[in-house]
């Protein structure tokens, strides 16, 4: 596996706050929890009780899932930020948002951001997002709202520029997931689902892209369009990756032996209708294959998906750029020919 063009590193005031609440639990026991939140989390079955239910349960999850998922939330609003220049949120609301890692990511990306509010059923969860966010950099993390809640699409939610929801989807039952999208869209802001990068998620993912599409809003991120997905289920899955170090708490109570793991994720981020937004008109779906001479592209255009995309030596500078281009870039097709171009900075 080559390297990636995303490398998340954990905000230097999140990860000495982690590890701190981490070190207040001996590390045995939390690789022990850890062992059974990866347990539960790996059978991919919708929740029917809490998880989370002592101080322990609730800092291994921090440990486990907190830098995987703030990388994940931190590559996807990424991607929004550069499709959607004018997009600058004021503020944010993330739905089953558990320690926070989303909010923490969207500060990064968007320093207009001045309120955030978690919406989480765990309480403490909560209680130690609320001691992370506290020695935060960023004002708008620092002074979140932490509050309280069930997934109920019966309560309107209030207004907000962006909502999210990061691997909440396959934690609810089937038959109630499109109901929650048009919930989350309601709040009239851009909405972002993240879940897993595994076919299962990216099912998740596409059937949630429909209902936005249904409800007449416009594909961020990660599609070059707002067409139909040419990619079927059981055939193929959209998925991504972002590459984060591993902290020595972070390594040692996942038992890995790397100073890095690569969280893989598939998503869709979509606005209202008439939002702005710059696409490529293609995106890599796969790590690009070099070889001597000239590099081969799988790519979703805007006419669908093209395979084995050739860019050589003749083309110039844009044979450069395929050398540099990574899994998961956005590109521009060259008009009148099958070469392309990177749109990376």
């Amino acid at each position: 596996m080559g390297e990636f063009s995303v490398v998340a590193h954990l905000p230097d005031d999140l990860r000495t706050a982690l590890d701190h609440e981490l070190g207040r639990f001996p590390e045995s026991r939390l690789a022990q929890a850890v062992d059974k939140l990866s347990s539960r989390y790996r059978s991919g079955e919708a929740a029917t009780s809490p998880i989370l239910i002592s101080e322990l349960d609730v800092a291994a999850y921090a440990g486990y899932r907190m830098p995987a998922t703030y990388a994940a939330v931190s590559s996807v609003l990424g991607e929004v930020a550069a499709a959607a220049p004018e997009f600058a949120p004021r503020t944010q609301l993330d739905i089953g948002g558990g320690t926070g890692a989303a909010i923490w990511a969207a500060a990064r990306a968007w320093p207009t951001l001045e309120k955030c509010t978690v919406v989480e059923q765990v309480a403490g969860a909560l209680a130690l997002g609320r001691k992370l966010a506290a020695s935060a950099a960023d004002a708008a993390v620092r002074g979140a709202t932490w509050q309280r809640g069930l997934i109920d699409p019966s309560s309107p939610l209030p207004a907000t520029d962006l909502v999210t929801l990061s691997y909440v989807l396959g934690e609810l039952p089937e038959r109630t997931r499109d109901e929650v999208v048009r919930w989350l869209a309601a709040s009239g802001g851009a909405v972002a689902l993240i879940e897993p990068g595994t076919p299962a998620g990216f099912a998740r993912i596409r059937a949630a892209r429909d209902v936005l599409r249904g409800l007449g809003h416009t594909v961020l991120a990660p599609c070059p369009h707002d067409g139909d997905c040419p990619i079927r289920p059981g055939e193929d899955w959209c998925h991504f990756a972002a590459r984060l170090p591993r902290s020595g708490v972070h390594r040692r109570i996942k038992a890995g032996t790397l100073g890095f793991e690569d969280e893989k994720f598939s998503y869709v981020v979509a606005a209202p209708a008439g939002a702005a937004a710059d696409r490529a008109d293609a995106r890599i779906l796969r790590h690009p294959r070099k070889h001597k001479g000239f590099v081969q592209l799988d790519l979703c255009t805007v006419d669908g998906l093209a395979s084995g995309v050739t860019v050589s030596k003749r083309h110039g500078l844009r044979y450069r750029a395929a050398r540099e281009a990574e899994w998961g870039d956005a590109w521009i097709m060259n008009s009148g020919t099958t070469d392309t171009g990177t749109t990376k900075e």
